[in-house]
């Protein structure tokens, strides 16, 4: 790959202006939501094909028939503007279908993470005071683990193929869908709901995969599709591709959103597969695809083909890209249009690269101009660095900080922080009185650096969250889950980097009081049985006190520092999850050969 040569500031902003100029018109108040843009393609691209699935290809017109029939029957079974109805569903046309049907009516869709289960799933549907549940009948069994005081009173069970139905005796949603009518409803039924109001709510990534529910506006939704569709420059050739769960902000936001600001196909698959991943592209003639950085790892990781360049794919937008990773790829299959972006779920910002610079998560032409500033963290103290006078500090070119965005009320998206169902949980992301009185700033979590030129890089999550497998993890929420464990005294839960991976593994150090022996087996099924598969730690290490502050505060840097590495770890005991065993089994180069794990490699200061 050819030296990256730094284009104008002019340039940038004029790159960017591709996205912008589609939504300047977009007001929080507009009297417009998402079902009115699918009565829209319906009508100017009705056989054009909205999602391609497998063998089928469901036109714009079809899916907004059959999510018409989802409206009239969630109306006929009672349900109204304002109730929340979660649906549990895996990858399908079936899942973008309901909550587009739901939307006709005035009905927010709580999206639920496939991997929850038990009290956590519980957890959620009190969380965001679910009026309904639709379930779909491949995940019915992981229902039965809740308690019945948690389910909601309506409960519909969706059959992708019939045959597949469980005998729990729930209501049967294509029943009612087959007697519904296929019309669009009255708009009366969403009569009041405007561009600010909940399309669905969507659980942020967590160790239980509900942390907490945020709030996706139609404003937000519609944003998100119209700013790609801009910065891809979507044109009347395009075809987009999801291989992310429609769950997820990344794959259940931008790429459905995208097929509906553009009128053009998305091709959906039941998850990820690297091995199909080109096959893909080239039957459907994709053109765009949304990742994940492990997404591109994965596909790197397959062996070299005289075919790696023969496809259709011009473009990818998406998140996590690592500068090595993203040149090798390039070069290799010849994309060399990657816009690499940084945001979340909930965040009231967004950075984005569209000048293809590798490493880079984006540029603000003109920061000043932006809400966004950087506030310089101190990675010892884990907090802010203050001035003397208690002030925070703006961090400057190439400084680490934390990326923080003020929270703007004007008519648009612009700034406006949605927040989640808990007021709790909005406050805490909130920072108040920052540079002015009564200034409020979203902390993002975020540390990042700039250059001179004002291109921006993810560093790493600051405090006590990391990443790994593309979902952020909660070291006190583990330790919480942990903490049901018999036996140990401590468990300190923190991320460490393992080379050639990304984000960070989660690791547990133990303390037993009283001889108290470790049970690798037992420790192994606990953990997978109550945690979230991304949040089970990878390694687990024994020692023989825990390292605390005097407010009794576990200290995690150290712990960090030493990784897995035996030679860093004083001798205590080492250990790795083996899923083929079933256990944590005692940790060696052999044994980490075997599972495809690199050596500890961190810095050691």
């Amino acid at each position: 790959m050819s030296s990256f040569v730094v284009p104008s500031r002019e340039e940038s902003m004029r790159r960017l202006m591709r996205g912008y100029q589609r939504v300047a018109g977009f007001a929080r108040d507009m009297a417009y939501t998402t079902a009115d843009r699918l009565e829209e393609r319906a009508g100017d691209a009705a056989d054009t094909p909205f999602i391609l699935f497998e063998d089928q290809a469901i036109s714009f017109a079809e899916m907004n028939a059959r999510a018409n029939r989802v409206a009239h029957a969630a109306r006929a079974a009672g349900l109204a503007k304002g109730d929340v109805v979660a649906l549990l569903m895996l990858n399908r046309p079936e899942f973008v279908m309901i909550w587009l049907g739901l939307a006709k009516a005035g009905i927010v869709t709580t999206l639920l993470n496939t991997s929850a289960t038990g009290a956590v799933l519980g957890h959620a549907l009190r969380q965001v005071e679910a009026t309904a549940l639709i379930v779909g009948s491949e995940l019915a069994a992981t229902v039965d683990g809740v308690d019945p005081a948690a389910l909601p009173g309506l409960v519909f069970e969706q059959s992708e193929t019939g045959a597949d139905r469980s005998d729990h005796g729930w209501r049967d949603l294509d029943a009612a869908m087959a007697t519904a009518f296929s019309e669009n409803p009255p708009r009366a039924w969403r009569r009041g709901v405007v561009m600010a109001d909940p399309l669905y709510l969507i659980f942020t990534s967590g160790t239980t995969g509900l942390p907490k529910a945020a709030r996706m506006s139609h404003m937000r939704f519609l944003n998100a599709g119209e700013m790609m569709a801009g910065l891809m420059q979507f044109g009347a050739a395009d075809v987009h591709y999801c291989v992310l769960p429609l769950y997820h902000g990344a794959g259940g936001m931008v790429v459905p959103s995208v097929a509906l600001a553009a009128g053009r196909p998305f091709v959906l698959r039941r998850k990820f597969s690297r091995s199909g991943f080109w096959a893909d592209v080239r039957r459907h003639g994709i053109t765009a695809v949304y990742y994940i950085g492990e997404v591109v790892r994965y596909l790197m990781a397959t062996p070299p083909s005289p075919d790696d360049r023969d496809h259709s794919l011009r473009v990818m937008s998406g998140a996590g890209l690592k500068p090595d990773v993203w040149a090798a790829f390039s070069e290799r299959f010849g994309v060399s249009n990657i816009i690499e972006g940084l945001g979340s779920t909930e965040a009231n910002y967004g950075i984005t690269n569209v000048d293809n610079r590798p490493g880079s998560v984006g540029r603000l032409p003109y920061p000043q101009a932006t809400n966004i500033r950087v506030l310089k963290w101190d990675v010892g103290q884990g907090d802010h660095v203050r001035a003397a006078d208690g002030s925070v500090v703006e961090a400057g070119p190439h400084e680490v900080g934390e990326l923080v965005a003020e929270v703007l009320d004007g008519t648009g998206v612009a700034g406006f922080f949605e927040g989640y169902t808990s007021a709790e949980a909005t406050e805490a992301k909130l920072i108040r009185d920052l540079f002015k009185p009564g200034d409020r700033w979203f902390r993002s979590g975020d540390l990042v650096r700039f250059d001179e030129d004002d291109y921006f890089f993810f560093v790493d999550r600051a405090g006590d969250t990391f990443r790994w497998k593309s979902e952020n993890v909660s070291t006190q929420e583990v330790e919480t889950v942990l903490s049901g464990f018999a036996g140990p005294s401590v468990i300190n839960v923190y991320g460490v980097a393992v080379p050639g991976a990304e984000g960070r593994a989660g690791m547990a150090a133990l303390t037993y009081d009283g001889g108290g022996s470790f049970d690798g087996a037992a420790f192994h099924a606990f953990a997978t049985a109550h945690l979230a598969p991304y949040a089970v730690p990878l390694f687990v290490r024994l020692t023989a006190s825990a390292d605390m502050t005097t407010t009794f505060k576990l200290r995690k840097i150290e712990l960090q520092r030493e990784g897995y590495d035996p030679a860093r770890c004083g001798g205590d005991p080492l250990f790795v999850a083996d899923p083929q065993a079933g256990a944590y089994v005692p940790l060696d180069e052999m044994v980490l050969a075997r599972l495809g794990i690199a050596p500890f490699a961190g810095p050691r200061s």
